[in-house]
């Protein structure tokens, strides 16, 4: 019988490690404005200060968490001014990708977005929150792919756990996930009729009602807070 090695390498937990907190952030176990506590940290998943001080600044370089002198890492507050930012930045590169990629779409491009439709679709019948957000990142990163627009792909890249996360906002509206399904089909049927113009305006159409939902999402969350 052939030998394998099954040893889980540390590279390995540490990229485990990074995944759970930046779960955990994205599905707000952790909130905006929360401070984290390394030695707490270490006694929930179980892992050493020092993987943890890692994880930590991997998740510093993607925004998900700030290192604050004097006072240490905490969730930083994404404000509604920076989500505007975030989703105008969208609206222009993933409308421009969508217009690119309904050039340049093949058939097996067009399965493999169908197969992230099906996936969201799944996920928003059971309302699993990550898995909506993980098929959601799937399918634009088809598009991206597709795209092949190096610079749109590595400036998107660079805010996506902050995508993420307002992401996580927008389909926590009720009725959200479906609307968001039917309007990224919008999106897939016009690159697969190669219809640039169409794609586009459907792209843009989608990232601002995302808009409009994190908005909305965030209200609620400001007169919980001045209600409690």
């Amino acid at each position: 019988m052939a030998t394998h090695n099954l040893r889980i390498s540390p590279k390995t937990v540490q990229l485990q490690i990074v995944e759970k907190l930046r779960e955990a952030i994205i599905e707000g176990i952790f909130k905006p404005g929360d401070r984290l506590v390394e030695a707490e940290l270490c006694e929930m998943l179980g892992v050493s200060r020092s993987s943890i001080r890692e994880a930590l600044r991997s998740l510093e370089a993607e925004r998900l968490v700030e290192i604050i002198p004097n006072r240490g890492p905490q969730i930083p507050v994404l404000t509604r001014e920076q989500a505007a930012e975030i989703y105008q930045v969208r609206a222009l590169l993933e409308g421009e990708a969508a217009f690119i990629a309904a050039k340049r779409a093949s058939a097996d491009d067009l399965k493999l977005m169908r197969a992230s439709l099906a996936a969201f679709g799944k996920a928003a019948r059971v309302n699993d929150m990550q898995a909506e957000v993980a098929s959601t990142a799937e399918f634009y990163a088809h598009i991206l792919r597709i795209c092949g627009n190096r610079i749109i792909e590595e400036t998107l890249s660079g805010l996506l756990a902050r995508i993420n996360f307002l992401r996580a906002r927008s389909m926590s509206r009720p009725g959200r996930a479906k609307v968001s399904l039917q309007e990224m089909k919008a999106i897939y049927e016009a690159i697969a009729a190669k219809n640039s113009n169409a794609a586009r305006n459907a792209a843009i159409k989608h990232v601002e009602n995302a808009h409009a939902s994190a908005n909305a999402a965030y209200e609620l969350m400001n007169a919980d807070e001045s209600a409690a």
